[in-house]
């Protein structure tokens, strides 16, 4: 997948994660494919259907990127977000992942099921995916006329000093076998994943006969590019996959730009894509119904979960998706204790929701 310049490099790199997450979106809608289900199923009913899916998406996506690492065609050691940086924030890991679980929890859904929800009509999750987004996005960019963020402002001064620095990357592979990380990797929604992470490591450039990948293209932009082109952020342009939070906050800043093409990302592309699809099935199965907030308690759960799972999602650099399955399946251990405090977080608020309902009853 190589290419004569950067703006058809970047467009296919951009339309060919919408086709994938169109997918991704319609098959989750038809299959009823929930996270937060999932943990509701065991915690509630004792039945582990939806969890066992969960945990095979896992699966195929660890064996996925396994083998296609160590074919050499993709690339997860360096990708956005890092998730196998050689700083461990363990805190900002579980901290994060236990409010997302809690948010999810209360806001019926983890953002990947938000924007299924809002292709098919649900109003609700529109409220949800608004507030994650504000959140998201001042998580990471600084109060207009300020230097500050609310990462900064709220955690950094006590989250960033418990941070463990490791002599290699997060990943078991690389810790446990850091003579042979290959062989490591080897012993320690999947297909979507793995076709995201190899789009995203193998959109190439030929320029002036250098092929070279899309972030390296723009990380010598005044070289190559022409003197009139502006030169776009080189961060969301390397190795990735699907993850929902981050993408809504970067969403909410294309749109505050006066929807600017430049600012297009895989995030926002992978969004519009989820919810598209989601709609597409909705559509063509008929089951599109608009929905609304049952009552003032449904909607202050929904807010408070949304809250949560903003300023979860950031803290954690994922949700359920983004860190449950494709940082996972990088082998990365902050993704792993993040899938664990989720899965905890959103397991005990289920727990305390049945207590407060039994008392209620009597």
């Amino acid at each position: 997948m190589t290419y004569v310049d950067f703006a058809s490099a970047h467009s296919f790199f951009l339309w060919s994660t919408f086709a994938i997450a169109m997918i991704l979106g319609a098959v989750v809608n038809k299959t009823n494919f929930c996270t937060m289900g999932a943990v509701s199923d065991w915690v509630n009913m004792g039945d582990t259907g939806r969890m066992r899916a969960w945990i095979l998406a896992i699966a195929v996506g660890v064996l996925g990127v396994t083998g296609l690492e160590a074919a050499g065609l993709i690339n997860v050691t360096s990708t956005f977000p890092p998730y196998r940086q050689n700083s461990l924030p363990w805190l900002e890991y579980t901290l994060g992942g236990v409010l997302f679980g809690i948010g999810m929890t209360l806001a019926s859904g983890c953002g990947n099921k938000t924007l299924i929800r809002i292709g098919g009509g649900n109003l609700k999750s529109i409220m949800v995916l608004l507030v994650i987004a504000l959140i998201a996005y001042f998580m990471i960019n600084p109060f207009p006329g300020s230097d500050k963020t609310l990462y900064s402002t709220l955690f950094y001064p006590w989250t960033n000093p418990t941070a463990i620095a490791l002599s290699t990357n997060q990943d078991l592979g690389a810790m446990l076998f850091s003579d042979n990380v290959a062989t490591g990797r080897m012993l320690v929604v999947g297909l979507a994943v793995l076709a995201a992470w190899y789009l995203t490591s193998n959109v190439m450039i030929n320029a002036d006969g250098e092929v070279m990948s899309l972030q390296a293209y723009v990380q010598s932009w005044d070289f190559y590019a022409p003197a009139d082109a502006v030169r776009p952020d080189v961060a969301p342009l390397a190795s990735q996959s699907f993850t929902f939070i981050n993408p809504m906050g970067q969403t909410l800043g294309y749109a505050a730009s006066g929807f600017d093409r430049t600012l297009l990302t895989f995030g926002i592309m992978a969004l519009a894509g989820v919810i598209a699809g989601s709609l597409l099935w909705s559509l063509v199965s008929r089951s599109f119904r608009i929905e609304w907030f049952a009552s003032a308690s449904d909607f202050v759960n929904h807010l408070a979960g949304a809250i949560l799972m903003g300023f979860g999602g950031v803290l954690a650099m994922g949700c359920t998706v983004g860190q449950g399955i494709t940082g996972f399946s990088t082998l990365a251990l902050g993704s792993i204790l993040t899938f664990v405090a989720i899965v905890i977080g959103s397991a005990a608020t289920m727990k305390v929701q049945y207590i407060l309902m039994m008392r209620a009853e009597g």
